[in-house]
């Protein structure tokens, strides 16, 4: 970190394909600093934790968020912005929109606006939308919408225009209004038949869609076209927080924040296959990613009075199956 930027607060972390890690930064919560000055939104890092560049922020012809929550980096290299901010709780409007940028900050597109949305059947708007993927096959915007709204949202990545969308199961897209929503009091069986913050989405090398709903404590898992196929739930810690894949061609692994560290699911069966502990690691996260060589990062930890983000480097798997 430059010495002379205050530690940021870390919501959202990727790495790109040269192992370089994009932080998505808050700086209305960077660590209080008179001597300091708060750094970009997207602060980028090399493989040895160097910094390198950042940007992002207000500028002309786009709404920024008041909340930043992720950046992703699509298959054609564009970079895709979101945010959280709920009017009236963190701020004075809603970040209902999704903002599509070149790598070095030059504005592309935006979807929807700030302040706009209408709800689950709302076509043009989102309702603070945490994450986003995009397929390579079909140019295709998969939006987990959201804080607000109760849907998998898919449009066109180049145009925006809208295709379809779904909710929990398959179903339509329904549930109650809320700013953030709170984990169910109780639960039972398959669980709740909406989504309660479908917080991160994740494309698998053969065409599964991978949400966590984070409220619920469940991970689902969809066709491309929205049929429900499976999903896996543990009602008795926080779980299904985030997400990331193991690296490996098969994508063997799901990692995802489960009570106080990170399960391992074994991707094709769902089943669970163990836990990974770290010194520090004393909540689920917030964001996963993984690089190339398997190393874990994760952000939303708690380590104060510093940046909160870990990596955590992969040492192979023991007797028992469990990530060391």
């Amino acid at each position: 970190m430059p010495a002379n930027f205050r530690a940021p607060f870390v919501s959202g972390i990727m790495i790109d394909p040269q192992g370089n890690a994009w932080l998505t930064t808050r700086p209305s919560r960077a660590q209080p600093d008179p001597q300091k000055i708060v750094g970009p939104p997207i602060m980028i890092f090399d493989p040895n934790g160097n910094y390198i560049r950042g940007w992002g922020g207000p500028g002309p012809g786009y709404e920024w968020p008041a909340s930043e929550h992720n950046a992703y980096i699509d298959y054609k290299g564009f970079v895709w912005i979101t945010g959280d901010s709920c009017k009236g709780r963190t701020s004075p409007v809603d970040d209902d929109q999704v903002l599509k940028f070149t790598q070095d900050g030059k504005f592309v597109m935006q979807i929807g606006h700030s302040d706009a949305g209408k709800g689950d059947n709302d076509t043009e708007n989102f309702r603070r939308p945490p994450n986003v993927q995009v397929s390579s096959k079909t140019n295709e915007v998969f939006v987990a919408d959201g804080y607000g709204n109760h849907r998998i949202i898919v449009l066109d990545a180049d145009t925006g225009k809208f295709k379809r969308m779904w909710g929990a199961f398959g179903k339509p897209p329904m549930g109650p209004e809320w700013c953030f929503s709170e984990d169910p009091s109780s639960f039972e069986g398959d669980g709740a038949p909406y989504f309660a913050t479908p917080h991160v989405l994740l494309l698998s090398h053969d065409d599964l869609l991978y949400v966590a709903d984070r409220s619920n404590r469940r991970i689902q898992v969809f066709s491309l076209d929205g049929k429900f196929i499976r999903q896996l739930a543990r009602y008795d810690a926080p779980f299904a927080r985030n997400l990331a894949f193991s690296p490996d061609p098969d994508q063997t692994f799901i990692y995802t924040g489960y009570g106080k560290g990170i399960a391992v699911i074994d991707r094709k069966t769902m089943e669970f296959v163990g836990m990974i502990q770290a010194p520090g690691l004393d909540i689920p996260g917030h964001q996963i990613a993984t690089d190339s060589k398997g190393n874990l990062y994760i952000t939303g930890v708690n380590i104060p009075g510093k940046a909160n983000a870990q990596r955590l480097i992969y040492k192979g798997m023991s007797v028992e199956g469990r990530a060391n």
